[in-house]
């Protein structure tokens, strides 16, 4: 039994008209599903994606009026975007200097071209080459980004700890995950990253755990990430939630989300995962080609909609 690859990220905002505006209109992505939050009602959850919604493409985020992120150890700290070849990184470099986004030079990071960003919370985000690696990609028609050099999905996530080996525990034994190589960190070469693959590998199924002793602990904020959800075949939810049991991993229990189902886990550093399963998808209550343009809640809030709404901003 092995997780696949990355499913979704989600992270915090405190802006989230700009961040609308950011990701669907500066990066091109759809807006896939705009939802609430469905432990903090008061939150929106918007889900940027493919044309599709696909499993592995979703960057997600709260909508929380909160101070912004303290940066630090036990915290995601960088969420890779695959695109695929060198142009379309140099396509990148340029749009980000028409659209002032401050980015880095394009440089090699674990054998992979690499463009460095920030949305304008101080998201810490990068464009990876994926070589064309990965499940194809759904297009979106309607992007402000030309077919070729759109978002193809999730890339490499990386994480910081100040220890490695209670993760690496969970990641190997009890996750499936393999430690494969390291390499250098971009800010400072002395720090190593270790690099865990899923399923048959690839840079859309990577956890990068950077071990950084020296920094303070973060103080979760805007700008920050709240979680990584890792893929799992619909078949294998069972036997996941099972396994968590049998290893005595205090976690979440079975939370059905409605579009996917999910376990929660907080792994030893601190670090918050998921496993999240593949269906039934984003579709199942929306027509494919309205994706993300009304609010749609799961069944157990539809009899709340009004108070839900009435306390929502505007966001297009």
């Amino acid at each position: 039994m092995e997780l696949t690859g990355i499913h979704h990220l989600t992270a915090i905002s405190a802006a989230i008209r700009e961040n609308h505006r950011f990701y669907t209109q500066t990066l091109g992505m759809r807006l896939v599903k705009r939802t609430v939050n469905q432990d903090d009602v008061s939150a929106y959850h918007l889900f940027y994606a493919d044309a599709k919604g696909s499993p592995g493409t979703d960057v997600t985020f709260f909508d929380w009026p909160v101070p912004r992120e303290r940066r630090g150890t036990r915290s995601i700290v960088r969420t890779s975007l695959r695109v695929n070849g060198r142009e379309a990184l140099d396509w990148w470099a340029r749009r980000f200097d028409e659209q002032r986004v401050q980015h880095s030079d394009i440089f090699e990071q674990d054998a992979r071209l690499t463009l460095l960003f920030e949305d304008p919370e101080g998201q810490r985000l990068a464009l990876v080459d994926d070589a064309g690696q990965g499940d194809p990609p759904a297009a979106w028609d309607r992007s402000s980004v030309p077919r070729e050099w759109q978002i193809r999905g999730i890339g490499p996530i990386v994480i910081s700890v100040p220890t490695l080996n209670p993760t690496d525990v969970l990641l190997t034994r009890v996750f499936n995950m393999r430690q494969v190589r390291d390499c250098p960190h971009p800010d400072n070469p002395a720090t190593r990253v270790h690099v865990f693959e899923m399923g048959a590998g690839g840079p859309h199924a990577e956890l990068h755990v950077a071990v950084q002793p020296d920094l303070p602990v973060v103080q979760q904020g805007a700008g920050g990430v709240h979680h990584v959800a890792f893929r799992s075949p619909d078949s294998d939810y069972d036997a996941w939630a099972d396994r968590l049991i049998e290893f005595g991993i205090p976690n979440s229990g079975k939370v059905d989300r409605y579009w996917f189902r999910s376990l929660y886990v907080r792994e030893p550093n601190g670090v918050l995962f998921e496993i999240a399963t593949d269906g039934p998808g984003f579709a199942v209550d929306e027509d494919p080609s309205t994706l993300g343009e009304q609010l749609v809640l799961p069944p157990f809030l539809e009899p709340h909609r009004a108070r839900i709404a009435a306390n929502l901003k505007q966001i297009d």
